[in-house]
């Protein structure tokens, strides 16, 4: 089938580079003569048919800009097959040929049922801060997230070793513990509770009783936000509860790491990602999510990059506990 009209959305948490994929498809796909449409608030505009025809111009001067200029939604319609059938409805009056859905598992999944039912060409981009699609070494946004995150546990260090405290500062990553983890290695921080190891052991109870700050004042942990860990506020009333000689803080740097400029990196990886998912929709590849792997371009089934858990590295899990003796 030869593509001539294609559209593009972004869904889900919005994350730094997404305009810089936006950019990229778009114009890469009017290099090939392909006309595009620009689904403004996710799959949710695909139901309500917020679509535009987008012309080069639409995507000058947003390669610095965080967040979307497509919006984002969470769309709970587009989870029932009536919702999917509206989309579809619209898709067949616009006479869009294939789709790139940018955005993270929960976008993945509805594009991999829509593509399912309707026999319809997909294109993923893994755009997520949380880094945790599997297939890929690193999602647009992530890169931006870590630095905001180093960023602010290097102000709130000023703090903490002015006044002897022990500061939990919660990061993102409901389910992965890669910005927590990459975080408090960047930062310094002494140590990072995450979910993937929460299920395995009391990390608190053993980061204590390993003569935790022996030699230090103050100290910097990060805790993942996830039912697993508690959060930073669960593991903060811990502490205080059962080892009330420690003057606790809390810091919860929430929607902080969403925004801001997307560094170099994010900016190249999503111009790359844009660029790469044109021509797999040209060479008639459908129903996959582009990823990279040793910084080359791979294609993911779709069904592999949702179902399958990425793994954490444990020899930075164990690398962040020697250099922070």
């Amino acid at each position: 089938m030869s593509v001539k009209c294609i559209g593009v959305l972004t869904s889900g948490g919005d994350a730094p580079g997404m305009n810089a994929a936006i950019r990229s498809v778009t114009r890469t796909a009017i290099y090939n003569g392909i006309a595009v449409k620009g689904i403004y608030r996710g799959y949710k505009g695909l139901i309500s048919n917020e679509i535009i025809d987008f012309k080069t111009e639409n995507v000058s001067n947003i390669i610095q800009r965080g967040g979307t200029i497509l919006k984002s939604a969470r769309s709970e319609e587009f989870k029932t097959p009536e919702g999917r059938s509206r989309a579809y409805n619209t898709i067949c009056e616009l006479g869009i040929d294939a789709l790139v859905v940018i955005g993270g598992d929960g976008s993945l999944t509805g594009a991999r049922l829509f593509a399912q039912e309707y026999n319809f060409p997909i294109v993923g981009l893994p755009g997520t801060i949380d880094n945790d699609l599997y297939g890929t070494d690193i999602t647009i946004g992530y890169d931006t997230a870590l630095n905001t995150v180093m960023d602010c546990v290097d102000k709130i260090r000023d703090t903490a070793s002015s006044h002897d405290r022990l500061f939990f500062i919660e990061v993102m990553g409901r389910d992965a513990g890669f910005l927590a983890l990459n975080g408090a290695i960047a930062s310094g921080a002494e140590a990072a509770i995450i979910p993937e190891i929460s299920l395995e052991k009391d990390q608190l109870a053993e980061m204590i009783e390993t003569g935790f700050r022996k030699s230090k004042n103050s100290s910097i942990v990060l805790v993942a936000e996830s039912e697993v860990t508690g959060g930073a506020m669960g593991v903060a009333e811990r502490v205080k509860n059962e080892y009330p000689q420690f003057d606790v803080r809390v810091s919860i740097l929430g929607h902080l790491q969403r925004g801001g400029s997307p560094t170099a990196q994010d900016r190249i990886l999503a111009t790359r990602m844009g660029a790469a998912a044109i021509d797999a929709l040209l060479d008639d590849q459908r129903n996959v999510m582009i990823g990279i792997q040793n910084d080359e371009i791979v294609h993911v089934p779709f069904s592999k990059a949702i179902k399958n858990d990425k793994p954490i590295n444990r020899d930075l899990l164990n690398m962040l506990k020697i250099v922070s003796v």
